[in-house]
């Protein structure tokens, strides 16, 4: 690699998830990222224990910027893991990724690279989605798996080109608002690292499994960091894969209903009250591809509902 600084860190947490995880890394790759230099940026994977493990020399693989930290928490719950990739990362901006079964769109990583270089407090939010017609907490009852994801996949020659994920995705619980509202959190959200040392990280008194409310939790302080610009990328997703993560498909019915109960009582126990979504206003960044402009006509549907509730709620589907 180039002696030249590296700008931008991406912290990517797995768990438990090889396949979807190569998927996730190859779209981090500089074989599938454009008009980036591989020496912009780096990619830390940082790896909690699981009896399916990607590995050093897989990860590594990618490219001469990927970096592989080896956790021995057993925990599914990703916090100290995104705490500690952060602590290694060497670049003056982070990407955060608490869940490494996310692809991201070819233009992430350039489009961070511009924000920051625009202004050095920049806060990017990547616009979340599940792949599929509908939420997977819903879809896997009718079927939804990882089979039909991969058939999915395959129908639109994935990884050839990585904004047809548009055609076969919907958004995700946490961003159904659409690009005009606010989103709950960002599984894909770049800052600096100032600001991320500023708001003291992801608040590892989060413990249910999966860490809760922890990504929406952080993002809301992360929006609140003095001096901040925020910008969301409404032609760039972050896509979430089937893997029965819990809150997306690992649970179900009455136990997923319990669940989400007990990490509402987690956030107020530690906050003091409900979760409310951030009002943060947002400057739109980057051209939109044809494959997104469906999703800029039902923004601007939930725009022109104003007052009324989106079709779901933030809390539909935390980290999702």
């Amino acid at each position: 690699m180039s002696s030249r600084p590296v700008i931008l860190s991406l912290v990517v947490v797995v768990y438990d998830m090889p396949e979807q995880a190569k998927r996730t890394l190859h779209t981090l790759s500089p074989a599938y990222q454009r008009n980036v230099d591989v020496s912009d940026y780096e990619v830390i994977v940082v790896e909690n224990e699981s009896p399916r493990l990607l590995g050093a020399e897989c990860v590594m693989g990618y490219g001469p910027n990927f970096r592989y930290v080896s956790s021995n928490n057993r925990a599914s719950s990703p916090i100290s893991a995104v705490n500690r990739g952060a602590s290694e990362a060497r670049g003056r901006m982070l990407g955060l990724m608490v869940d490494g079964a996310r692809l991201i769109t070819p233009g992430v990583v350039e489009l961070a690279l511009l924000a920051e270089r625009a202004d050095p407090e920049a806060i990017v939010s990547v616009p979340g989605y599940h792949i599929g017609s509908e939420l997977q907490q819903r879809a896997v009852n009718s079927g939804y798996d990882s089979e039909v994801e991969a058939r999915l996949l395959a129908s639109i020659g994935f990884p050839e080109d990585g904004y047809r994920l548009f055609d076969i995705a919907c958004f995700s619980g946490s961003c159904v608002g659409g690009f005009f509202r606010p989103y709950a959190e960002s599984n894909c959200i770049c800052l600096s690292k100032r600001a991320f040392d500023l708001v003291g990280g992801y608040d590892e008194r989060f413990v249910s499994p999966g860490g809760g409310y922890v990504n929406l939790d952080f993002y809301t302080r992360a929006l609140e960091t003095p001096g901040s610009r925020l910008f969301v990328t409404p032609g760039e997703g972050t896509f979430h894969q089937y893997h029965a993560g819990i809150t997306t498909g690992g649970i179900r019915d009455d136990a997923r209903e319990r669940f989400m109960d007990e990490i509402h009582a987690e956030y107020r126990a530690l906050r003091g009250h409900d979760f409310v979504l951030p009002t943060r206003e947002a400057a739109l960044l980057g051209r939109i591809p044809p494959n997104a402009w469906r999703f800029v006509g039902q923004s601007a549907r939930q725009w022109t509902r104003a007052g009324e509730a989106p079709e779901e709620t933030a809390s539909e589907s935390p980290s999702g």
